[in-house]
Parts: structure tokens; sequence; C-alpha cells
């Protein structure tokens, strides 16, 4: 078998129901199946990444989210029919994960006071049959997470979750500190205390990276938290290539939340299989017919849609006979842990869709508009002794993580659409006039690409803002003829349209489908200026990590105060991800 020779690296890098026959719950809307069946080839790769607490899916029917609608059980029935299926065939199958299991739902980031995020939901990967797992910049922000991973996941996984240029500090019996492996992902520097990340460029100068690929397997396997594309990836390769010029490499990355996919040369393919249980990922290559010569080797790669309906199609199963006891164990524990943790609390109705990129901003189907105009002016003013102050409030449009969609909104959609708990600062008395300058400025073509190149790193490793995904969705909306925001025909969907770098483009994604419309938004947006004369002091009101830029703004548009950070304060003890809950319960209901 091809595994029994294979090398396997894992490289923390960067830029970085019911029981019995169960009906489907989700989707509750007819879906268009895939329309070929997978390629399948000697060694054969199931990549899931960025998964970001997910794993019941996604529970709305706006489209596209019942395309995406398949949960963690239904996953590991297709998987477990997956391994069958390879069996018979007498061929390989691998089942990889990228990293960022932590931040993005209620199952992961509901925890009750004294919990640790990802802890129990983790509990319910574990029951998956993975091959190899890596690191990802959400398991680093802090320290509990990753002793968490570290002392309960990892020592799960036995030898599985791969380790290279991430380190844990632990202490031993006698209470002395000792820094041991925990994985591995990108060049990122906002890991939490008693955490170190080695640099790529450092990484593949290591004794043990030259040991680890002295001898020559039939496949190098190399994983990492890391996108695909414009990152380090070419580092490593080009190192594992100096040693080995011919042998096949395959490449599983993740982090930027793109279906992506990259040939760095004719004997290799890397893949990048996009975000939140949406899309998983599929590479087979044909290492047999490679072997002894020069010759190209023949990979394919499929982005599949997270579905019951794909998971059936490729099993060749049925409602009756897809499920596995397995899975419906895990679907009903993830139920009862989202019953534990009380993330169906309602908190009101929404009677429509607000998007990040879907409707224009401002319009009233813009979540920006709906967030920065009615629900953080309603929220901060709650028992707040400023609230009689005029104000004007500025925030990062990239601030929030997902859509609010028509229905019920729960605690759940609370921590979906915003789990960062950040405060809102204030400066008092500034002037109308002058407050009135800093949204413009702040969002001024020149400023904004120097402002963006000056904290690129910081985007980059916190992730908020999603600059490669929205992108993404830009030119996948833009692109003219089949797949466009014009296409009519009603046999089409709307959901991911993807053209990548590997052969055959366009034609990678595993169902058909119409792109969703895209609408850019600016960088910073703003609450309504207050109807005041331009002398007239407010309050001006932004996000706590804001406050450096606004300080330097407001120096530059006058001289009579010199402003410090000093002159700021804590406008409220309401936090961002407090605001849409808040909001909704006094308008939604």
């Amino acid at each position: 078998m091809v595994l029994a020779a294979a090398t396997l690296l894992g490289l923390a890098l960067r830029s970085a129901a019911c029981a019995g026959d169960r009906l489907r719950e989700y989707p509750q809307v007819s879906l268009v199946p895939p329309y070929r069946p997978l390629v399948w080839g000697d060694l054969n790769v199931i990549h899931t990444t960025d998964t970001h607490g997910w794993l019941l899916g996604h529970q709305k029917k706006s489209w596209a989210e019942p395309y995406y609608s398949g949960d963690l059980g239904d996953f590991s029935s297709f998987v477990t029919h997956m391994k069958q299926i390879a069996i018979d065939k007498d061929v390989d199958l691998l089942l990889i994960d990228s990293g960022d299991l932590h931040d993005g739902t209620g199952l992961s980031d509901g925890y009750p006071p004294g919990g640790v995020d990802a802890h129990e939901s983790n509990k319910f990967l574990e029951r998956l049959p993975y091959d190899l797992m890596t690191i990802g910049n959400h398991e680093l922000y802090v320290y509990a997470d990753t002793y968490d991973m570290y002392t309960n996941f990892v020592l799960h996984l036995d030898g599985r979750y791969l380790t290279s240029n991430v380190n844990i500090t632990i202490f031993d019996s006698d209470g002395k500190p000792k820094s041991v492996p925990v994985g591995v992902i990108f060049n990122f520097t906002q890991n939490d205390v008693n955490t170190t990340v080695q640099t790529v460029d450092d990484m593949v100068k290591e004794q043990w990276f030259a040991e680890a690929i002295v001898e020559e397997p039939d496949v190098f396997v190399l994983i990492g938290h890391m996108p695909v594309s414009y990152d380090s990836w070419p580092t490593v390769f080009n190192a594992v290539r100096a040693v080995h010029p011919l042998t096949p490499i395959l490449v599983f990355g993740g982090h930027t939340h793109i279906r992506d996919c990259q040939q760095y040369d004719g004997r290799s393919m890397a893949l990048e299989s996009g975000r939140y249980m949406e899309t998983i990922g599929w590479m087979s290559a044909d290492l047999d017919a490679a072997r002894g010569n020069h010759d190209n080797v023949t990979f394919t790669r499929r982005y599949l849609d997270q579905n019951r309906v794909t998971y059936e199609y490729h099993t060749q199963t049925s409602n009756q006979t897809f499920d596995t006891d397995d899975g419906r164990s895990i679907t009903n524990g993830l139920q009862e842990l989202a019953t534990d943790f009380d993330l169906s609390y309602l908190y009101g109705i929404a009677h429509q869709d607000y998007t990040m990129n879907q409707n224009p901003y401002p319009s009233n189907g813009s979540l920006l508009s709906l967030f920065i105009e009615n629900a953080v002016p309603y929220a901060l003013a709650i028992n707040n002794t400023r609230d009689s102050i005029p104000n004007l409030i500025i925030i990062n449009s990239w601030a929030l993580r997902f859509d609010v969609l028509r229905g019920s909104f729960t605690k759940n959609d609370q921590l979906t659409t915003m789990q960062y708990k950040d405060s809102f600062l204030y400066i008092a008395n500034v002037t109308s006039r002058i407050a009135n300058q800093v949204l413009p400025t702040m969002n001024n073509p020149i400023a904004a690409k120097r402002k963006r190149d000056d904290i690129e790193e910081e985007i980059w490793n916190r992730e908020i803002d999603d600059t490669r995904y929205r992108a993404w969705l830009e030119e996948m909306d833009h692109r003219p003829g089949v797949g466009g925001r014009e296409a009519t025909s009603s046999n089409w969907t709307f959901g991911y349209v993807t053209r990548d770098s590997c052969p055959d483009a366009d034609d990678a994604d595993d169902t058909v489908h119409t792109a969703l419309p895209y609408y850019t938004a600016p960088y910073y947006i703003g609450s309504n200026p207050p109807n005041v004369t331009a002398d007239t002091p407010i309050d001006l009101v932004f996000l706590d990590y804001l406050g450096k830029e606004i300080i330097g703004i407001l120096n530059s548009l006058q001289k009579e105060k010199n402003y410090t950070m000093n002159d700021i304060s804590l406008y409220s003890p309401t936090l961002t991800n407090e605001v849409l809950g808040l909001y909704a319960r006094a308008m939604w209901n």
C-alpha cells in the first residue's frame, strides 16, 4: 500500500435527529446533486479545514446555506462509506484536517463560565477517523485553549496531530517550565504567552526537517494551516524538492477560507478546502503510473458541497441506508450539547436576511447598516450616563463574521455573527466638525491602502476581515459568462463558482452553481452623524483596537489639542458580541 512508504510532514505555516431511518432535517429544500462521480486514484484524500465549530452545519433556508446543511454526523457516515469504498477498490484514503477548530459558533464558543473554548465540541471531532490533523491560529489566541488541545485533543490522536514549528510551554512534575511541540502554522505572531511559533524559513533549516526528508518515500504529504497561494508553501516545497526532485508531493493548507488549488510542478498538487463546514475537499493521485519515471503525476481535485445529497450521491446510498450508527450518535450528541449550552435561546425573529456583502452598503438589507446605524447605537445607550451626549461611532466593516439570516435569532446566531469580545472606547469633547472628518480620512484610498499595509499582519493573524475570501467572492460575482450573476437557468442554484489555478480551472466544483451577488463595502463604517452644529462637542466612539489610529488622525485634522492615549476612556461595558442580542430582544419581538 502507498501509505506504508509515505512521509508525512505537518507544517504550521503562514501567509498562515432521531435514531432509526432519519429523514433529512437539513436540508428542508430541494438541492441539486453533483453532476459526476469522483475520480479515484491510488492515493485519495478527503480534506477539511477552518471548520470553526460549524459541526451542526448550516441550518438556515436562505441561499446558499442549504447546500452546507450536513452536520458532523452526516460527514462521519460519509467518511465511513468512503473508507469502505477505498477498501473495495484496494486503494488508500486519508482523512486530513488543516486547523482552526475554535471560534465560530455556539458549539465551540457558547460554553458556560469556567469552560474552555471548543473543549466539548472537539470531543465529537475525536470520534472521526482522522489520519492527520494540525493546529490553526485560532488554537493559539488563548493559552487555555492551546493547553486544552495539548493535554486532551492531541493525546487522543496518538501521533496523528503533526508538529513542527509551534510549541507550548508546560510545567513538569517539579514545576519547571519546558517547551514542547504542539502543532504547525504559518508565521503567526499573535499567539498567547507560553506558546511560540517559529518562522517557516527557520523551520526548514532545522536538523529534524533534514532528517525527516532524507529518505525517499513513495509520496510526501505536507499539511499546515497556511494558504496554498501567495504564501510560504513554496519555501517548504522547494526544501523537499532540493533533496527529492521527482517524488510526488501532496499539500493540504488552509486559513483563507477559499476553495483553491495550486500545482508547484507537474508532480505535486496543493489543496485548500474552504471554511465553516461548507466545503469538503477531495484529491486523488495516480502514483503507480508515475513511479520510476519523470512523467507528470495525474491528479484530480474536487470541492464538495457539504450536505446529505452530496454524500448519498457519492456513496450510492439512500436516505434510508446512508446513516451509520456512529453518525447518528454524533448528530444526537451535538444536538444535546447545543441544548446544554442553551444555544436555541431566542432573542427575536429576523423578518429578512441581513447580509455582509450580498446587499449593497448602505441599504436595508445590509448587515453592516443594521449593525452600525441601529444595533450599536441602541445597545451602547443602555444604562449609559453619556446617552444624552451626541456621538459618532466608528468600527471596522470586517468586525462581523457572518450574515444574520431570516428566522429565529438565537444565542447561536449571535455567536456566529460576532464572537469577538471587543470593547467600545471614546474620546470626549471632539467638535462635530472634526469628528465628522475622521471616517472619510480613514477611508481615503491612499490612507486606507497605507493602513492595510501597516496592519496586514494584524489583520492576517486575527483573520477578522477574510480579505482573500471577500476578494474571491467579488471575482466570482463579476466574472462574465456561465456561472455569473446574469445566469438565468432555472436548473442552476446559488453557491460557490470556483476558478482555481489547477488544470480544468472552471471544472473543480462538485455541483454547478450560480454565484451569489457581491457588493464591496468601505473598510470602516460609522453611525449616522448627530444633527448638531459644527462646533458642538460630541463623543467619538470606536472599537478598542482603533485607538492609536484615531489619535493620529485627530492630531492630523486639527492643532488646537494634542490628543494622546490618555484621552481615551471606556464608553460602555457592553461588548461587541452582545450588541445584536440586545437589539434583537428589543426590536424583533
